[in-house]
């Protein structure tokens, strides 16, 4: 089982590769959605990511989301309790657990969706665009929405989903905090002598993946003060035990929390003994969900990468 989940993850992780997020908002919404939270806001339009105007009649009340991410940020928003419909992938927060599965983030079953008769459905642009057509066939409103690359393209993620459900003065505030968070952490590691040179494993052996530069994960990194050994690497990339151990990182991060034991089976690699991480027992596994989600959560990431390498920062 935890097998298969590892490569649906490193799958969906590689079809993001290009995917950017243009965080495009509707001006008439963001005047509209200024509503007071009792009103019921109608007619009102929003652009999604491909461009397409979406006009919806009345805020949704039954959403359907179709990335976990994109999830976790209606529940930000305080829209949880109006989402009917999520992946196999949503277990953020606790409560999306509980809602009915109606895709594993590539294939959809527009059957399950349609039934659910959601208001509107918050998609993205992974996988067979036609999945989509039936969805559509059915009258129901599909906002697409692009992965996210960067930061930016998050805080656009928030402001257009914030403006479909009506609550764009709560995105604004959520974008407000992340960004609040984010800079407490810039301005202590603002203070470091010097920065640690560190490898982030995204995918353990036999196959070892890496993030390279102009990724979100490399955003993360570079924004808790730490140096990605593979910056001069673009996007996601498949790495040899041979240039790891050239590189001679001071300092690993992993995210393999699907293997039984994933700083365990790096200090046992052959080969590995000499680098300064190894030596140093400088490895540390973190929370795959939060390092590797583009969503609200982006500020607790920054966090949490700078307080894994430099811990007494933080005391």
């Amino acid at each position: 089982m935890q097998k298969t989940l590892r490569f649906s993850w490193i799958s969906m992780l590689m079809l993001t590769l290009f995917l950017t997020g243009c965080g495009v908002n509707d001006d008439q919404a963001a005047t509209d959605n200024k509503a007071t939270k009792k009103e019921e806001i109608k007619d009102y339009t929003v652009t999604d990511d491909t461009g397409k105007k979406i006009k919806f009649e009345k805020t949704p009340k039954k959403v359907v989301s179709l990335q976990p991410s994109n999830t976790e940020i209606l529940f930000a928003l305080e829209q949880g309790d109006k989402v009917v419909g999520v992946t196999d992938f949503d277990n953020y927060p606790e409560e999306a657990k509980n809602i009915e599965h109606v895709s594993d983030s590539v294939n959809i079953n527009a059957e399950k969706i349609i039934a659910l008769k959601p208001d509107a459905i918050i998609a993205y642009t992974i996988g067979d665009d036609t999945a989509l057509k039936p969805l559509e066939d059915a009258g129901i409103p599909v906002f697409i929405i692009k992965s996210a690359a960067n930061f930016d393209d998050v805080y656009g993620d928030i402001g257009q989903i914030a403006n479909v459900m009506g609550v764009a003065e709560k995105g604004d505030e959520l974008v407000k905090d992340i960004k609040s968070q984010i800079a407490s952490v810039e301005e202590k590691v603002e203070t470091l002598d010097e920065k640690k040179q560190t490898y982030f494993e995204i995918s353990p052996a036999p196959e070892i993946y890496t993030t390279g530069a102009e990724t979100f994960q490399h955003e993360i990194l570079d924004t808790a003060g730490i140096i990605n050994i593979f910056d001069d690497q673009k996007g996601w990339v498949k790495v040899s035990d041979e240039e790891i151990v050239k590189r001679n990182p001071e300092s690993i991060i992993t995210t393999a929390t699907y293997t039984d034991d994933a700083v365990g089976e790096i200090k046992s690699r052959k080969g590995w003994e000499d680098i300064d991480a190894v030596k140093n027992d400088d490895i540390h596994l973190v929370d795959e969900n939060v390092m590797s989600r583009p969503g609200p959560r982006i500020g607790e990431a920054v966090e949490l990468a700078a307080k894994t390498v430099y811990p007494d920062l933080f005391k």
